[in-house]
Parts: C-alpha cells; structure tokens; sequence
C-alpha cells in the first residue's frame, strides 16, 4: 500500500478520490434509469417481466412471481444446519439491540389546559431490496428486515432478482423468513425499485425502501425519493482504521482487506502516528493480498482507493478522521476509549484489537447498512426511527390559548397572514 505523509493537501486529495466513487457521479445511467421507472409507472407487471426476461433470462410472469413456501422449505435443506443455527444467533443479537432503540409516545399536559405531545406510529409497508447473484448477501437481509419488525411495521415485502431458472439464493430465502418477511418478489433491479414505489398488479406500493444494491438501483432509489422515503444512496464499502504504535500490524491489514475485497471501488484507509507501523502494516497487506481468494478485486481497490497516512500526532488523525466520516472506523490505540470521546463523524466506531469489523457486519447486532461517501457527517445507521412517523399533538384550552391569542396575531399579522389573526382572533370576539 502507499505510505503518504498526512497534510492538508493530501487529506484533500483523498477526499476528491473517494468522493468520485459517489452514485451522484454516474449520471450518464439516470435516463436508463428514469426510462425504467416511467416504463414501470405506467405499464406496471408488463414491464417488469419484459425486463426481467431482458435482463435476468427469466420468463416471469404473475403466477411465478412470489416465492412460494415450498421454495423457502427447499431453500432450508440446501444450507448446511450450523449456518442457518448461526444465522438464527445474528437476528437475534439484531433484535436485541434494536428493540433498545424503541421510542413511546409522549404528552405534556399543563394545568391551563395545555397539552402538547408527540405520536409516534410504524409506517404501514416497507419495502427491502436484495441484490442477487454473486452480491447475496443474507446479513443485509436481516438488517433491513429486523428494525422494521421491532418498529412495528405491519408488512414488510422484499423483492430480489431471480436467477436464469427463477431460483432465488437459498441464504436470502432463508434469511428472510427469519428475519420475518411478509412476502418475497422475484424481480430485481431499478425496475423493483419502482415496482415498490408505485405498485403494479402484482407488487403494493410500500411507505419506504431500504438496502443495498448496484449503480442502477442507487439511481433509482434517488429517482423515486420523494413518492416513498428510502434509507440512503448507498455507495461503495470503506473502512478506516486508526492506530497508534501499539497496534498490531497483522490485525490492521487483515481488517483492511476485509472491506477492499467487496468490490475495486472500495476503499481502505488507515491513519497512523507510527511510521514503522505504516511500512509494516503495508508489508502484511502484501503478504495477505497473495494468500487470499479475491486478489484481484483487493489489489484495484488498494491501487485506486488504498492508502496509509502518517500523521505528525494524534490530533491531526484524529481531525483527518472527522474529515473523511468512514462507513467503518476501527481505532487501535492504547486508549481506545478515549480516542472514541473525540471522534465525531463515523458510521460505526469498532474499538480495540478484538473489534473487527466483521463483527459488525455479521454479528454483534448494531445495524451494517451505514452512511458512506462522507455522509456520515449528517446520517445515521439503519435503525427502528428509520420505520416509524412523528406525529405532533397539539391541545389547548380556551384559558390557555386566551393568555397567548394576541401574541399569536401579532406574529401573523407580521407575516401579512391576515387569515391566520382572524383564526385566532375570531375565538376571543
């Protein structure tokens, strides 16, 4: 990996890199994308087994388009019995933790009469895509899935292309009948995603739209914002690690990798006070790239996106840190803890040697579906608020609105809201 001394010029330099890899920067895909939609809009299933047929060789049609119980059952006796055990043990961890994110509803009432509250209720549908093929991930369903449920929501469907043979992957199937889907459609791509946010003959309409998927499903979910709320435009994984002299190089590397090997767009950073930690966390990714099995993926993603910066102090790693607002932050130092109380702008913080970040993505419980590309800065991971509405709850009586009426007309009449004065005037004629 390249060692590069940490400046405020090449902290620049980097955050121009990696904000390239935004979906805001593939505009040249969003008339395909808009074409989709409009196509999905006005033409409902049509469309979506036309390009099904077109783009996934399957000849979908309005009896094949859910998955049956039956292939869920199937789905059960092709994974191997410890894996779906394991995967029980992940929703349940997931479970735990987003049942503490629960919220109540709440009222204040006063003795004038005066009652002011704040209703909080799940959304009615919602809506997870799950990408296909060789990028099935069963975690991410769950993740989706799971604050939903603990939220409340009434119905939650999902929708996943099929493959040549209408099979869907049996760890998604299984997955989401633990985590609790209502009903599973065999359609993927932009074309889901309208499908989920207008509804067709086959597929209702939902409230909101989470997960992940690629470039077209990224333009898509930005396209439909707004018709439904969507979790987020997701881009490409990262991850940072921070570190000290007391880290050990084998352990950075290795939790490196572990995101440079999702795709050549991912990126993998680390952040060091230790030049000798650098040079030999450097000589480890070496090693591991030649050991493991996606080489060739890990290999682009570090040439294009991998670096190693070396900072004068912790201060300026830490402000280099808050800066880039990673996805994924491992802090390695001697005093994680600490270090932890300064950071600021991070999607999920992992602290000390035995945090990596595949904990997170698999087990541990807090949800992996988390801002990227610098949104950290002003988003915030999947979690149950991400399925529910705030409804505000307004009472007054007429001796409590009689002490305030003409403070409130004056702020109308400032406004030249005329009508709004006499809504309030009228009350006290």
């Amino acid at each position: 990996m390249r060692i590069v001394t940490l400046s405020t010029e090449t902290q620049q330099n980097i955050l121009n890199d990696l904000l390239k890899r935004s979906p805001n920067n593939y505009s040249q895909y969003e008339a395909t994308v808009n074409e989709i939609i409009e196509n999905v809009r006005t033409t409902g299933d049509r469309a979506l087994f036309d390009y099904t047929l077109k783009f996934d060789k399957y000849n979908l049609n309005a009896e094949n388009i859910k998955v049956t119980a039956e292939e869920i059952k199937a789905a059960y006796a092709q994974l191997d019995e410890e894996l779906i055990q394991v995967i029980k043990k992940s929703a349940e961890n997931i479970r735990t933790f987003h049942t503490k994110q629960l919220r109540n509803s709440w009222f204040d009432a006063r003795e004038d009469g005066t009652i002011l509250g704040m209703k909080i209720t799940p959304i009615a549908r919602a809506g997870v895509y799950v990408p296909g093929g060789k990028a099935a991930y069963p975690s991410s369903v769950l993740m989706n899935v799971i604050p939903a449920k603990v939220a409340g929501v009434r119905e939650i469907i999902m929708t996943t292309p099929p493959g040549a043979d209408g099979k869907v992957n049996p760890g998604t199937l299984v997955a989401a009948d633990i985590a609790g889907v209502d009903t599973i459609y065999k359609v993927g791509g932009a074309q889901a995603i309208a499908a989920m946010a207008f509804g067709t003959q086959s597929i209702p309409k939902v409230d909101k739209i989470t997960g992940p998927g690629n470039i077209f499903v990224a333009l898509a979910k930005k396209a439909v914002y707004g018709y439904v709320s969507i979790d987020s435009i997701a881009g490409p994984s990262e991850i940072l690690v921070l570190a000290d002299e007391t880290a050990n190089p084998r352990y950075v590397a290795a939790d490196l990798l572990s995101q440079a090997e999702h795709d050549e767009l991912a990126s993998a950073i680390l952040i060091t006070t230790s030049r000798q930690l650098a040079e030999q966390v450097s000589d480890e990714v070496d090693q591991f790239v030649d050991q493991l099995s996606r080489k060739e993926i890990m290999q682009k993603s570090l040439d294009n996106y991998g670096y190693i910066l070396v900072a004068e102090n912790m201060k300026d790693a830490i402000d280099a840190v808050n800066e880039i607002a990673s996805e994924h932050l491992e802090i390695l130092t001697a005093n994680p803890f600490e270090v932890m109380t300064k950071v600021k702008n991070a999607g999920a913080i992992f602290l000390g040697e035995y945090a990596s970040e595949p904990l997170g993505d698999y087990f541990a419980g807090p949800n992996h579906i988390l801002p990227t590309n610098g949104t950290a800065k002003f988003f915030s991971p999947v979690n149950v608020d991400d399925f529910i509405k705030k409804t505000s709850i307004i009472s007054y009586s007429r001796e409590a609105l009689e002490k305030v009426h003409k403070d409130i007309e004056r702020f109308a009449e400032s406004e030249g809201l005329t009508a709004h004065a006499n809504s309030i005037k009228v009350r006290f004629e």
